[in-house]
């Protein structure tokens, strides 16, 4: 029968110098982490979530600073923007507007307003440029014009939050559409094409020409497939010389000539 377990003093030994050295480390990282200061922190630098586990840890200290204190970028205004006193659209004819008082005239102005009414200020005082009938909402510059003010409020929208995907792929796909939609425009009708271009400050450039880097799986495949094609037409050729035989057979069975005339006409040149 196997005796039991029973530690020995090479355990507790052990056991001794692990607590030791847990309490120097507690002793070092207590003086270090209360040294350790983040400029521009009110009250000093924050309790980083090691210090309870007494281990020294710099980045507790650094990370929380950067994340309480991240800076973002201002949003640079485009030439386009209407000034902040603008009236919003619905108001904008109302008679007597300009006797209101300054109070009501800033809440009915874009300075109180939301994204969706400035966007319509933006998309009216556009259309005003480039098409002469406002209400014209089909033809391709109105289109345009629609989708660079969609653009212009995306790119405004990524300066915020850079690391928005689903807005860079909305800006992505409009972009490509606005593309597709110039070029059309470019081909039907050229000078309102260049007035669009220079109202909007776009700059259209021609899209690359297809470029496709040949490695070898891919030579290989067009050679096997250039040889398909060849031996298809020698096949198409054959069958189709085939046929024009055989109905040159079938002309000449259905139409013989007969030996009572072919043999008159073999003594006429007898004699």
């Amino acid at each position: 029968m196997a005796a039991p377990f029973e530690p020995g003093p090479g355990r507790g030994a052990r056991v001794a110098m692990l607590r030791t050295a847990w309490r120097a480390l507690r002793s070092l990282a207590a003086p270090a982490v209360a040294r350790a200061s983040v400029p521009g922190l009110p009250g000093g630098a924050p309790r980083p979530p090691s210090r309870r586990w007494g281990l020294p840890c710099p980045r507790g200290v650094i990370v929380p600073a950067g994340h309480g204190y991240a800076t973002q970028k201002a949003v640079q205004p485009t030439q386009d923007d209407p000034p902040p006193s603008t009236l919003l659209k619905d108001y904008q004819n109302v008679p007597d507007i300009e006797k209101v008082d300054d109070v009501v005239r800033r809440l009915l102005s874009l300075e109180m307003a939301s994204q969706k009414e400035k966007l319509k200020i933006k998309h009216q005082q556009l259309m005003s440029k480039i098409v002469a009938n406002p209400e014209d909402t089909s033809s391709l510059e109105a289109r345009i014009v629609a989708l660079t003010v969609k653009i212009r409020n995306f790119e405004e929208h990524m300066q915020k939050h850079r690391k928005d995907k689903v807005h860079k792929r909305y800006l992505l796909m409009s972009i490509d559409q606005r593309k597709k939609l110039l070029k059309n425009l470019r081909k039907t009708n050229y000078s309102v094409f260049e007035k669009t271009c220079k109202e909007l400050g776009i700059e259209y450039t021609f899209p690359p020409l297809y470029h496709r880097k040949g490695h070898q799986r891919w030579v290989t495949k067009k050679a096997l497939c250039i040889r398909v094609f060849q031996e298809a037409q020698k096949l198409k050729k054959q069958k189709r010389a085939l046929k024009a035989k055989a109905a040159a057979q079938k002309q000449g069975q259905k139409n013989p000539e007969s030996p009572s005339k072919a043999e008159p006409e073999a003594v006429k040149e007898n004699q």
